[in-house]
């Protein structure tokens, strides 16, 4: 597998990255990085987009989390937590001895990072759950894939391109995926409250007005 020598980075953007050690710090420098509201249609950046553009959504804070990581030694490892009626979410992966946890770019306080406590990704893919909402007030995550290992795709492809990440959003779609659910389980999820609406509508970047 690709050395983290071979990414193509400048002194600057390397600097950028390894400048936030502990997850906790890079957490925050992922979250004050401001949402990405893709003014200008879709979007999947690569790590020198995010750095050049200062803007980002899930997918493209995790690349960079990643990258961030694996600069550090750590494998640059992905999870996709799969949606019903919603928008799917990614974040990157690290390990402390035998636990996981997640560092994680959302406009909403739910989504954010995950302290590295969780036994298997199942678990911490059930952290997200009830905090999932659609817009119809379903609790709506269903799936989490297997961990997706960035080291197997060209680094041009995610980290060093100036024509977006487009082929990591395509192979965590084809990675395998694990359901959260059965169709027993199913039947007993509630629709959110008023005080989850509520809770909601909190954002962290609003979108600009046009």
């Amino acid at each position: 597998m690709l050395s983290p020598r071979n990414l193509d980075l400048s002194s600057r953007e390397r600097s950028i990255l390894l400048r936030h050690q502990a997850p906790r710090a890079l957490q925050t420098y992922i979250n004050a990085i401001p949402i990405n509201h893709e003014p200008d249609g879709d979007s999947c950046h690569t790590v020198r987009e995010v750095l050049r553009y200062r803007r980002a959504h899930c997918i493209e804070a995790a690349l960079v989390a990643a990258c961030a990581l694996w600069l550090q030694g750590e494998p640059p490892l992905l999870l996709d937590l799969r949606a019903r009626r919603d928008w799917d979410h990614v974040v990157a992966l690290y390990r402390r001895g035998r636990y996981w946890g997640a560092i994680s770019k959302s406009n909403h306080v739910q989504l954010r990072g995950r302290d590295p406590v969780y036994r298997s990704l199942r678990e911490l893919a059930m952290s997200y759950f009830h905090e999932y909402h659609n817009t119809q007030g379903e609790k709506s995550l269903r799936e989490y894939s297997r961990a997706f290992d960035l080291r197997t795709l060209d680094p041009t492809h995610w980290v060093s391109g100036d024509s977006g990440a487009w082929e990591v959003e395509r192979r965590l779609d084809l990675t395998h995926h694990y359901p959260l659910l059965s169709s027993t389980q199913e039947r007993y999820v509630t629709r959110i409250d008023a005080m989850e609406w509520a809770a909601k509508r909190l954002v962290e970047y609003p979108e600009p007005k046009r």
